[in-house]
């Protein structure tokens, strides 16, 4: 750990895996997947110039580049050839839907997408091919390594032994990547993040926990979302971490076993997979592990007790971030792991609380820094930049003296019930708390009376307001934080990174609403 330069640790992204590989070693294995190939620092930069002079002869320089792949050795690689060259990597969710998909790429201005027949093939995701090829060129990654010979590996020998000579320039400012935001609340939005936000971003990670060269981070996390990208790519192998990229967070019998045989030290989860892993692993599949990072979603007390009493008391390390912090904005670390807060702020972060009528004992949370994006991108090409570098983070949170953070709920997760403002957040603690084994969500509808009432949608058989109430009672819970209306499910809508789709679920209660609606006209 070492005391976070705001200065120097903006680089240009590919310039920074050079400079790792110059700190911790050109023949160190840095870079692994479930094929089992190992490449070193050197062989990593080999094969990004030998790809990227590929893509680099079919596209343009300063090109918004769409990557359509999995975690893997083959995105890793795909992710700094583009870089090597000059290109943009425009990372595409292949869990968002259709036609968020198209929003993506014509938001982007994508002229091509960078692919592979067997992740095509193995995750069945033809449609989305049949929606692209009218919009953009597919190109198949084992089409373009087919056509690297002879002369290109000698060149890209050559220019992994010189890389900074045979490398397109960039700039600190420079994009770095282009993402696109969850959807859980609406429509996701283009994000532009410098390569500076990148590396700045893992230097205030690296500032705030200390990590081990030796260590193996294990990450099943996609890099289409900032926290698998960030947190499960550019962390480790800028850090001299070995990194093993898994394809799916899904797998939840392999992977317990794979963090055993792969001697992983970290593992990055959301608590919905974290949740799963501890129930099927053997105690010592996960009890080697120094600790484990979750974020995008709120942590159990379940969990937490899961893991704690099955593996040994390894941590569990609550995070905090968002697509436009590239992502880290907070994180608990292993000496000081506060349950209930998301953790301190990473040095070099401003915070600032402005007040939110109604609501008491906190407040919305805007965040500047070096990690904070470029801008959102605009229909016109251009980019919407934060006002003032100020990102406006749209939570309510409460922030101590020692600037550890505790998040109340977004300000968009609030209902006025009565004239009092309700946290739709703690409705579904409230839920959590009586029905730990089960997912919940809580979503507010018009009400003529009081102005909105809650709904929870749950796939808890027998869930029961009654019950709720009653347990409402018991713990001193507030009666407005208890829904009224309750939706059995077969199961909670969920995205590809473990968020629950709030659009998905505020649309079974519309459906709801109105086919009650119905059932009593007629």
């Amino acid at each position: 750990m070492s005391a976070f330069d705001a200065q120097a640790s903006q680089k240009a992204v590919f310039d920074a895996l050079v400079d790792a590989r110059a700190e911790y070693g050109a023949k160190k294995l840095i870079l692994e997947d479930q094929e089992r190939n190992p490449l070193s620092y050197t062989d990593l930069i080999r094969a990004a110039f030998a790809l990227g002079r590929k893509i680099a002869a079919i596209t343009d320089v300063g090109e918004h580049v769409a990557i359509l792949l999995p975690s893997s050795v083959g995105v890793v690689i795909t992710f700094f050839g583009l870089h090597a060259f000059g290109r943009v990597p425009t990372m595409l969710n292949f869990t968002a839907g259709l036609r968020n998909i198209r929003a993506a790429c014509e938001l982007a201005g994508v002229k091509r997408v960078l692919t592979s027949h067997r992740f095509i093939e193995q995750a069945k995701l033809h449609d989305i091919i049949d929606l692209l090829e009218p919009m953009a060129e597919v190109t198949y990654l084992e089409d373009l390594r087919a056509t690297i010979g002879l002369r290109d590996k000698l060149v890209a020998a050559a220019a992994s032994a010189f890389p900074k000579a045979f490398r397109k320039p960039a700039r600190p400012s420079d994009p770095g990547v282009v993402l696109f935001t969850s959807g859980s609340f609406g429509a996701p939005r283009g994000v532009v993040l410098s390569q500076a936000n990148l590396t700045a971003n893992v230097a205030q990670i690296a500032s705030h926990i200390r990590l081990d060269p030796a260590w193996v981070m294990f990450n099943p996390l996609p890099t289409f979302h900032c926290f698998g990208l960030t947190g499960g790519v550019m962390l480790p192998l800028l850090t001299g971490m070995k990194a093993f990229e898994y394809p799916s967070p899904l797998h939840v019998k392999q992977i317990p076993q794979l963090l055993k045989a792969t001697g992983a030290s970290l593992l990055l989860a959301t608590d919905t997979f974290l949740n799963q892993y501890a129930r099927v692993a053997e105690p010592d599949e996960l009890s080697g592990l120094q600790f484990i990072v979750c974020g995008a979603e709120k942590v159990r007390e379940e969990t937490h007790n899961l893991i704690h009493e099955r593996f040994g008391g390894v941590p569990v390390l609550e995070g905090y971030g968002a697509t436009e912090a590239s992502p880290v904005i907070a994180v608990n670390t292993p000496l000081d792991n506060r349950r209930g807060t998301v953790g301190g702020l990473l040095p070099g972060i401003e915070a600032r609380l402005d007040p939110v009528a109604g609501i008491s004992g906190g407040g919305r949370l805007f965040v500047r820094g070096p990690n904070i994006m470029s801008g959102y991108l605009k229909a016109d090409g251009g980019l919407e930049a934060p006002d003032g570098g100020w990102h406006d983070t749209g939570d309510v949170v409460q922030l101590s003296d020692d600037r550890w953070v505790r998040i109340l709920g977004r300000v968009k997760r609030f209902a006025k019930i009565g004239g009092e403002m309700v946290s739709l957040t703690a409705a579904e603690d409230l839920a959590t708390s009586i029905w730990p084994d089960s997912r919940h969500a809580v979503v507010s509808m018009p009400d003529p009376r009081k102005g909105e009432r809650l709904v929870l949608i749950t796939d808890r058989q027998g869930a029961d307001s009654a019950s709720l109430t009653a347990h409402a009672q018991v713990i001193g819970a507030p009666e407005l934080a208890v829904p009224r209306k309750i939706i059995i499910a077969a199961e909670v809508p969920v995205l590809g990174t473990g968020k629950t789709d709030y659009v998905a679920v505020q649309r079974m209660a519309e459906a709801d609403a109105s086919s009650s609606g119905k059932a009593k006209r007629a």
